[in-house]
């Protein structure tokens, strides 16, 4: 993590806007640590089956899940611009989903999305960030595995594809300074489908970046 934060150091120098690609989730917290002495507190848009804010996992205090908790205990994200969607599965407690809540987490469960169009909820969410800067991590297990079987935490009844891209294509015009892809394990998934998913939404993520034209 200290490697990765000092790359990101020396990275935002140039006011660059990288893009990671993951490894699993615990990479974000490092970069975001990293974001947030550039910029100071950036808003967070997270797309998951996972809210990531555990306090703890297997006796460690950062692991890929209890990164949000993290980011908020440090102050590195604005909470009441931390949005989570296709949250859902298990998890070790109630309060899994509903502790971010209270510290102003906006969060759409998967189910509520289910056989809709994600178009609106991205023209909220860019409403309601309006010019801060804001960061984006996508995980892949946020999809379905029958779109996408090639990660570590498959949880049924995610995103499908179409929602993916609709999500990701709406946040054009944000003011977003990085972004990462997570969670993808290739070994899960021989057809290569995972990746293949994985690589066409990075490349969605680059085409929304600000001043990016090659759509």
């Amino acid at each position: 993590m200290s490697i990765i934060k000092e790359s990101y150091d020396e990275i935002l120098k140039s006011d660059a806007m990288p893009v990671a690609m993951g490894g699993d989730h615990s990479i974000t917290l490092p970069i975001l640590r990293a974001f947030a002495k550039r910029h100071g507190p950036v808003a967070l848009i997270h797309v998951d089956a996972h809210a990531d804010v555990n306090d703890e996992m297997f006796g460690e205090k950062e692991t890929q899940g209890t990164v949000f908790r993290r980011a908020y205990e440090e102050g590195l994200i604005r909470p009441e611009k931390t949005y989570q969607v296709g949250i859902r599965g298990t998890g070790y407690a109630a309060t899994d989903f509903s502790e971010a809540v209270g510290w102003g987490f906006q969060q759409w469960p998967a189910e509520e999305l289910w056989g809709r169009s994600l178009a609106q909820l991205s023209g909220e969410i860019r409403r309601d960030i309006g010019d801060v800067h804001t960061y984006v991590t996508y995980d892949i297990d946020s999809l379905d595995p029958a779109y996408a079987p090639g990660t570590g935490t498959p949880e049924i009844g995610g995103l499908t594809t179409p929602q993916a891209l609709e999500l990701i294509r709406g946040l054009r015009g944000l003011n977003i300074v990085g972004c990462d892809l997570v969670e993808v394990s290739p070994p899960y998934d021989p057809s290569g489908n995972t990746a293949l998913t994985a690589a066409n939404l990075l490349y969605e993520l680059l085409c929304v970046l600000p001043g990016v034209t090659y759509r």
